[in-house]
This record gives C-alpha cells, sequence and structure tokens, in this order.
C-alpha cells in the first residue's frame, strides 16, 4: 500500500490526490492557480486515485464497496475516502479524479510539454473492470449493462499478474500480466469552461495509449501559460481499444519529468505537433476525433509530419513507408472521441534530420 505521503523522500516535489488538488470530472483551464510550480526538467512524483469504488452505481462509498469485496480498512487509500467525503461531482461531469494542476514555469502557447514517464508504482493490490452507459463497443447485446468484476493483484514468478473469475460464482481465474499506465495526461485548456474529463483532444487528457508506460515521453502542445499539467485516469493493464469501457483501474504513484520543447522547434513538425509519444524505440503519433475513421487519417496525417522532422522523409516515400512497415492501432473506442496511434520503429532509419527537434524526440524514443 501507498497510502498518501507515505515512502516520499525528503526533498521530493510531491503532489498528492487530496481533495484540495484534485478535480472530479472536469479539466483544468486557462487562470486555473496551479498546485506547485517546477522548473522545466524538474521530476515531480503525484498520487492518483482510481474512479472505481466512488461512482453513485457502486454506492458513493469507497469503505463499504471495498470490504465488500473483502478489502481490509487498512487497504483502502485514505485519500480516496476523503475525496468522496468532501468533494462532489458536478451532474454531467465525467468520473475521473484528475490531480494537479503543476505550473512548469515559462511555458507559453506553442510550445511542447515533454513528459517522461520515469516510474509507475501501484498503490493498492486490486482494481476494477466495468462497463456501463450503453458505452461499450457490444451495446445493444447480450453483453451489454451497467456491471463490473472486482479483480486482485497477485506476483507470479516475478511478475504482477491481475486474477479475475470467469464467470459468477468460478473457482477458475483468468490471470493477465500488468503494464500500468496513466490515462489522462494533459495541459489546461484556453477556456473559460472546464473541459470535460472523457474525450481527449489536442490538450491530451484521456488519450489511453497504453504504450505511455515507464520509459516512455508524451508531448503536448501546450495551451495556456505555464502548461497547467494534471494526471489521472491510472490503470494497471488496458487492452487496445478498451472495448468494454474501462481498463484494469487502480491507483497508480507517478514519477515524471516535465521539460519544455520551445515553439520556434516545434515549427519543424508541420501540423503533426500531438499529442505525440516516443518510446520504447517507437515514435507514436495519435489521431483523435468522435468519427474512427477521420481519427485514422489524422494519425496516418500526423505520422507523416512527424517522418519528414525526424528523419527527412519525402511525404509520398513517407506515406508508402507507413502502409508496408507501421502498425495503427485503436487506442480506445469508448471515451466519445475516438482515438488511433501508430507505431514507427527508429531502428528503420539509417538517416535522422540534423535538428534540436529530432535529436531531442529520437533520444527519447531510444
Amino acid at each position: 500500500m501507498l497510502q498518501p505521503g507515505s515512502g516520499i523522500a525528503a526533498g521530493t516535489t510531491y503532489v498528492p490526490a487530496d481533495p484540495d488538488r484534485v478535480l472530479w470530472g472536469r479539466l483544468p483551464r486557462r487562470g486555473d492557480a496551479p498546485v506547485v510550480t517546477i522548473a522545466p526538467g524538474a521530476t515531480v512524483v503525484i498520487d492518483t486515485i482510481s474512479h472505481e469504488g466512488i461512482l453513485d452505481d457502486q454506492g458513493s462509498d469507497p469503505v463499504a464497496y471495498f470490504r465488500g469485496h473483502g478489502v481490509p480498512r487498512a487497504q483502502i487509500l485514505d485519500d480516496t475516502v476523503e475525496v468522496v467525503a468532501r468533494r462532489t461531482r458536478q451532474a454531467g461531469a465525467g468520473p475521473h479524479i484528475v490531480t494537479g494542476p503543476i505550473a512548469v514555469d515559462g511555458a507559453r502557447p506553442g510550445d511542447l510539454l515533454a513528459v517522461r514517464v520515469d516510474d509507475l508504482a501501484m498503490r493498492a493490490p486490486y482494481g476494477v473492470i466495468s462497463t456501463r452507459h450503453g458505452r461499450g463497443m457490444l451495446a445493444g447485446t447480450p453483453q451489454d449493462g451497467s456491471y463490473g468484476q472486482f479483480c486482485t493483484v497477485h506476483d507470479r514468478d516475478g511478475e504482477w499478474v491481475a486474477a479475475m473469475p470467469i464467470g459468477p460464482g468460478s473457482p477458475h481465474r483468468a490471470r493477465f500480466p500488468l503494464a500500468p499506465f496513466l490515462g489522462i495526461m494533459g495541459v489546461a485548456t484556453d477556456t473559460e469552461e472546464r473541459a470535460h474529463s472523457v474525450p481527449p483532444g489536442s490538450h491530451g487528457g484521456n488519450i489511453d495509449v497504453k504504450l505511455l508506460t515507464p520509459g516512455a515521453t508524451l508531448f503536448l502542445p501546450v495551451q495556456v501559460p505555464d502548461a497547467l499539467f494534471y494526471v489521472g485516469d491510472p490503470h494497471f493493464a488496458q487492452g487496445d481499444g478498451e472495448v468494454a469501457l474501462t481498463a484494469l483501474e487502480a491507483p497508480l504513484r507517478a514519477r515524471l519529468t516535465l521539460d519544455l520543447v520551445p515553439a520556434a522547434q516545434v515549427a519543424e513538425l508541420g501540423s503533426g505537433t500531438g499529442p505525440f509519444a516516443a518510446g520504447h524505440g517507437l515514435v507514436i503519433p495519435t489521431g483523435l476525433d468522435a468519427d474512427l475513421d477521420t481519427a485514422l487519417s489524422l494519425c496516418v496525417g500526423n505520422a507523416v509530419d512527424l517522418l519528414g522532422a525526424l528523419f527527412e522523409t519525402d511525404p509520398k516515400s513517407a506515406y508508402l513507408y507507413l502502409s508496408a512497415a507501421t502498425d495503427f492501432t485503436v487506442s480506445q473506442a469508448v471515451d466519445l472521441t475516438r482515438g488511433v496511434h501508430g507505431k514507427i520503429r527508429v531502428t528503420d532509419f539509417t538517416h535522422t534530420a540534423d535538428t534540436e527537434l529530432a535529436r531531442y524526440v529520437l533520444g527519447r524514443a531510444r
């Protein structure tokens, strides 16, 4: 268990997920006061809590909900209990608890915020998968409805796995590996109203790209002064598509390094300014739209621009290369705005652009 404040080393810039440092179902906007300000290149540790176990259809009582699944009180996070006790989710808001915002000193619109995921630690040994609202991919079929599954987490030969029963009352379990990541990482929108936490956009937010595990860097177009960065929607595991509605939702502690790419360098990207990511030997463009076909087209277009900026490929050659060599995957299809991401292998290219931007992005990809 990682209760609030436990295991935090002296001198760490730490943002707990207490009621004064979170939003419920809405995102930071222009003019919000930051919970902390850091310099570009600084590292911050941020606690996140899951919305599963606290929603209205689960009784709005995390102690009762998790005790009902056999979890002792000592293994229920105190900040989860406090948020439900002190904060009210507005009608029509999303489900997610969002920690932040964090100001990055000197960030300006036109810059890219580079968010390197250094480490993600599980805060509790369990999580929940659910479907509701008729938003899963089998809406209107016998699998539709509002239901979920509590899952336990175990060590199996030195690797963490989740276990869930394969049917009501069944003694048999399906076990699957964990690969924790943050479903929501974003910057404040340049709006008067707070954006809903569910659909992703140019601000990032709920992009649900499961490749954003430790070692990856997410690049977000800054919308407002000081960026006002935030995180939420922690996952222990997710399949591409997230087809029922949620992943294995469970709380994480994140260690992130926040840096800036100046606007003068960003101009080299053309329209492919993101969000995009780099890591694990890949450059990862995204495409976001309510229509899945349009999301795919946008992702391919962003990929062409990234190939030109990083490897000096001709656009037509880039288009043909992508068709032969790059996978385009549905990130999620259940968050109102559909998401697609591509996986471009850096090792496919022997020539790279001689620019600061290319060196920075490709340095994060390897």
